[in-house]
């Protein structure tokens, strides 16, 4: 559980080689930038460089335009590759606007043929029409209407046999619609409509040109192979454009990109006279090879310092775990990652969170199931969840086999038991006699996790020397006795049948601690030297804790009592096993193996999502809560991704 050590480091020198100095910060892909009056104060004569990251407009236009090409063109060192911003830009415009009427051109034969496929399939509905449809769209007394109807609105003009004007004429039909075209005198063209449009006809528009549908259709039958020429003709050329000048794009959006990005450390310097000043953070692995590649450009001095001198300037943290707690970065970044001086959870997230989810979710072959899935998300999709299913889906197939648990069949595993002096498996999760085993398990886990998360906090609290808050807080030394000593004085009377609620034992471990809880704040404040410890008003402090004293006592009863929900799923899971096996056998046959199949299926992917969901609420809010503030910000380095 720890976070890679910092450097701040503080890059001050000339104007005129303020560039070099930006592109070996860039290029060591490790330098976190940072405002300079995070570190000086009094900045009032400096003056920004740049306000606006001049490589965005030609960046963006060449990007855009590119993808409009669904050609990939993935970026490349280039530290090589020099070019002037002029050069830039000028290749930005023209590259675009070549590409651009390419792709214009492209886009006009493919309009083009869309539409000419478009009529050819109207037309082809009125191919046994005789007539030019121009001359009959013209006709002066009469208007003609060309479209389609459903079906069954065909069969309801029948009701209209009074109108001598309602009739439509079928031409062609498909398995919905009836299309054909239906004829209104000018006055009356506005009733009949009305008639169609209620009867859901759709109105078409049909050109002639002259020409009767069956000349049109020939006519498209000869336009349509040579516009698909001329659209393949236009990609061709769009082809070899790209083709021709693959190897000039690639360096220059590469370059783009890296300056682009190397431009975000300009806006945060600052300029004084003929001088400018960067400052930032860098991981101390990095250190000696950052300073060597600068000390190399004349005129640049560097400085640099210890993060943990640094404290009230929040260095950013970069989170440093082993192969097992890597993936659990995830939780830990979703909540936020620690100050530089706070304790990284990521390793006692891994362990808990692996554990528990195991124990609630026990299944032997479900476990497998589970860590196959975990794999595959990763491997196929790259899905950071995959790579915490992996190890939990471990953990539950090895809590299955303690349970003797397989895919729901509960004494498959009685063999194995043999072998150990068993005659079946020694723990049955559904007898009821062991209901109270694993409810007292849970709430057993549960006080053992929050005093670990407890410690954490009096180890997180002397390491940033509050020692008022490892002392008397509710998470604290204090705290800890108060919760402990209570917890296992109620155990051994209830549970044990020892007597060691005694006077003393009540006055020393519980009343004592919960009174220097109780007065925490001052307490705190006196310890950690503070000149104004005491409260403005005992009587106020004493009337207005009361109340929050409630609260804390609350606290710790709910946060012991959450834990109850891991012996529930315990339960729940065998429960609803037992439903599976039960309707299976009920249907009994080739039904029983579908019913056990697909039960487990749906139990897998059920209790999967539900159990990750309350096993990370464990974390957050019963765990978390004890010692850990995420308050920090993340390490975000300057750097290019290389394809």
């Amino acid at each position: 559980m720890a976070v890679s050590s910092m450097q701040a480091v503080n890059v001050i020198g000339l104007m005129d080689h303020i560039d070099e100095a930006i592109t070996v910060l860039g290029e060591s892909g490790a330098f976190h930038p940072d405002e300079v009056n995070n570190f000086y104060p009094n900045v009032q004569d400096f003056t920004h460089l740049q306000t606006k990251n001049i490589y965005a407009e030609p960046l963006t236009n060449l990007k855009a335009v590119l993808n409009q090409t669904k050609r990939s063109f993935p970026i490349q060192d280039v530290s090589d590759f020099s070019p002037s911003f002029e050069e830039l830009e000028s290749f930005s415009a023209s590259t675009t606007a070549d590409i651009d009427a390419l792709i214009d051109k492209r886009a006009v034969c493919a309009a083009k043929l869309a539409e000419a496929k478009h009529d050819l399939s109207i037309a082809r509905h009125f191919s046994g029409l005789d007539v030019e449809i121009e001359k009959v769209l013209k006709m002066q007394y009469m208007n003609a209407r060309f479209g389609k109807l459903p079906k069954d609105s065909v069969q309801k003009l029948e009701a209209y046999a009074d109108n001598e004007f309602v009739e439509f004429a079928v031409c062609t039909e498909d398995k919905t619609h009836s299309w054909g075209v239906y004829f209104a005198p000018k006055d009356k063209t506005e009733e009949i409509d009305k008639i169609f449009e209620g009867l859901f006809f759709e109105p078409t528009d049909l050109v002639g040109d002259n020409e009767t549908p069956g000349q049109k259709i020939e006519d498209l039958n000869k336009e349509i192979p040579q516009i698909e020429k001329e659209l393949k003709e236009a990609q061709t050329a769009l082809d070899k454009y790209l083709d021709e000048n693959s190897e000039r794009i690639t360096r220059y959006l590469s370059k783009l990109e890296e300056l682009y990005l190397y431009a975000g450390i300009r806006s945060k310097a600052l300029q004084h006279n003929n001088s400018f000043i960067i400052v930032g953070w860098i991981p101390t692995e990095n250190k000696k090879q950052l300073q060597r590649r600068l000390k190399k450009i004349r005129s640049i001095e560097l400085d640099f310092s210890d993060a943990k001198n640094e404290l009230d300037k929040r260095p950013p943290v970069k989170l440093k775990n082993c192969f097992l707690a890597r993936p659990f970065e995830f939780y830990t970044q979703m909540y936020g990652v620690p100050k530089y001086n706070e304790i990284d959870p990521t390793l006692f997230v891994a362990i808990t969170y692996i554990i528990i989810f195991g124990i609630m979710f026990a299944d032997l072959g479900q476990g497998l199931c589970l860590a196959i899935a975990g794999m595959l998300m990763w491997k196929l999709r790259k899905m950071a969840i995959g790579k915490i299913l992996f190890p939990c889906g471990i953990s539950s197939m090895i809590f299955g086999m303690l349970f003797g648990s397989v895919f729901g069949f509960e004494h498959m595993l009685d063999p194995m038991f043999r072998l150990f002096g068993f005659e079946e498996k020694p723990f049955e999760v559904m007898a009821s006699e062991n209901t109270n085993t694993i409810i007292l398990g849970a709430i057993g886990i549960g006080v053992f996790l929050l005093i670990i998360a407890m410690l954490l906090n009096v180890y997180t609290s002397f390491r940033q020397k509050n020692y008022g808050r490892a002392l008397f807080s509710t998470s604290g030394i204090a705290g800890i006795v108060f919760y402990a000593s209570l917890v296992f004085g109620l155990f051994a009377e209830f549970f044990l049948g020892m007597h060691v609620m005694t006077l003393p034992y009540i006055l020393g471990l519980v009343v004592l601690p919960f009174i220097l809880v109780f007065f925490a704040e001052p307490l705190g404040d006196l310890v950690n030297g503070e000149e104004n410890w005491q409260p403005e008003s005992w009587g106020g402090y004493i009337v207005e804790n009361l109340f929050e004293s409630i609260e804390v006592l609350l606290g710790y009863v709910t946060n012991t009592m959450s834990f109850l929900r891991v012996g529930a799923f315990v339960l729940v899971h065998a429960g609803m096993m037992l439903v599976v096996f039960v309707l299976a056998e009920t249907v009994g046959g080739v039904g029983y193996w579908a019913i056990v199949v697909i039960g487990n299926a749906l139990v897998m992917v059920l209790e999967a999502l539900l159990v990750a969901i309350q096993v990370l609420r464990l974390e957050y809010f019963e765990m978390f809560s004890r010692f850990y503030s995420g308050e920090g910000r993340e390490f975000e380095p300057v750097k290019i991704t290389l394809d």
